[in-house]
């Protein structure tokens, strides 16, 4: 059975995707199409040094490839080559991640495979884009976290710079270039015309910086590290309750007098340096250690219910295994269950999105379907779109 063929209602069932990503931008980016039901023929070197990369058994490559069928291709081949031109004749998408000048030498750049099939959309991510001073050069996410000023505004004055703990860069260029290769699919409807769709690890993480950026070029500001408290909003941040951490969030003026009633200290919304908001702002160094004194008092689920009751936006701060042990976690049903040939019943996350209408299809594991020596784990005639590699 076909990857779309679990749910009818999959709106990309009727798309073919090429993808010869590497790393986790790419994949992630080919992961949306497949999760809605898009046909994902996976192209990956046989190479032995990418073992590590292409672990199959790995709880991340189950995540990141699921849907997926997999070929083992030696694109350095000029045969192999030809047959993946074959694959390009009838596909919709294809995807790809390497540095610019890579796909020139594979002979698999737009211009090559455009004049094959000139509907065809295709989708490149890099890390600092297809041209410039610094195209060419190697990218991962935690440089690029650097480099597009991620780091310099995570962490506090007492830490230094810190990386982000998901690889940010990656699923931000993941999730744009999805979104790009959407739009790019809807142009060809009414054009019936391919096109190169562009996104890089760099220019996605600065989009990501949002409000931060335009501080400085809108209003010449440099944002500095705030740590685990908002930059510009007070009180909004992480406090220590006597049994751990929560998070409040009480911007504004109403939600700042409805924080003074929860907490029974109506003499700090009188307070002069805490009347309006950019007061409070001005103040946030003496009114976080005051909110820190308060909230050391009791315990956080003590507080949180207070805070619930007065309407006050507020959370408990969990570890990872706690998440998925949360009622309201469970009730939304992240996780799906897959088999998977070798370790058995395995849980993946399913996709984020819902829809009156439609439906992401069931997540399966990547299906390896021919390797260097030849077809293995399907037959032949189950093949769709990849027979033409035989």
């Amino acid at each position: 059975m076909s990857n779309s063929e679990h749910d009818t209602s999959a709106p990309l069932k009727d798309l073919v995707v090429l993808d010869f990503t590497v790393a986790r931008a790419g994949p992630t980016a080919v992961r949306y199409l497949a999760d809605w039901g898009a046909e994902v023929l996976r192209i990956e070197s046989a190479d032995p040094s990418l073992a590590l990369i292409n672990d199959r058994n790995s709880s991340d490559y189950i995540n990141l490839h699921r849907g997926k069928r997999i070929i083992e291709l030696d694109l350095g081949d000029a045969g192999e080559r030809q047959r993946v031109y074959e694959l390009v004749r009838t596909a919709d998408v294809v995807v790809e991640s390497f540095r610019p000048q890579v796909k020139y030498k594979l002979g698999i750049d737009y211009a090559t495979l455009s004049r094959i099939n000139p509907r065809l959309i295709y989708g490149s991510i890099s890390g600092y884009g297809q041209e410039g001073p610094c195209a060419q050069q190697g990218a991962v996410d935690q440089v690029v976290q650097g480099v597009a000023g991620l780091m310099a505004i995570t962490g506090d004055a007492s830490t230094g710079p810190v990386r982000a703990g998901i690889a940010v860069s990656d699923l931000a260029a993941g999730h744009q270039l999805a979104i790009g290769l959407l739009i790019a699919l809807h142009a060809r409807a009414r054009s019936q015309r391919g096109q190169w769709v562009q996104v890089s690890l760099l220019e996605a993480m600065i989009a990501f910086l949002d409000f931060q950026a335009v501080r400085w070029t809108t209003d010449g500001e440099v944002p500095e590290p705030a740590g685990n408290h908002h930059p510009t909003y007070c009180p909004m941040g992480t406090y220590a309750a006597r049994d751990g951490h929560f998070n409040v969030a009480a911007p504004g003026e109403r939600l700042w007098r409805q924080l003074c009633v929860a907490i029974e200290r109506p003499d700090l919304r009188d307070d002069v340096r805490f009347a309006t908001s950019r007061q409070r702002y001005l103040h946030r160094a003496a009114l976080n250690d005051e909110l820190a004194r308060i909230f050391a008092e009791r315990t956080r689920r003590e507080w949180i219910a207070r805070l619930d009751e007065a309407n006050v936006p507020c959370g408990l701060v969990l570890g990872v295994d706690e998440v998925f042990a949360h009622p309201q976690v469970e009730h939304l049903a992240m996780v799906a269950e897959v088999e998977h040939p070798s370790r058995g019943r395995v849980s993946v996350l399913r996709n984020s999105i819902t829809m009156s209408e439609s439906s992401p299809v069931r997540p399966v594991v990547a299906r390896l379907v021919r390797s260097s020596s030849g077809w293995t784990t399907t037959d032949a005639h189950d093949v769709g779109p990849t027979e033409a590699i035989r």
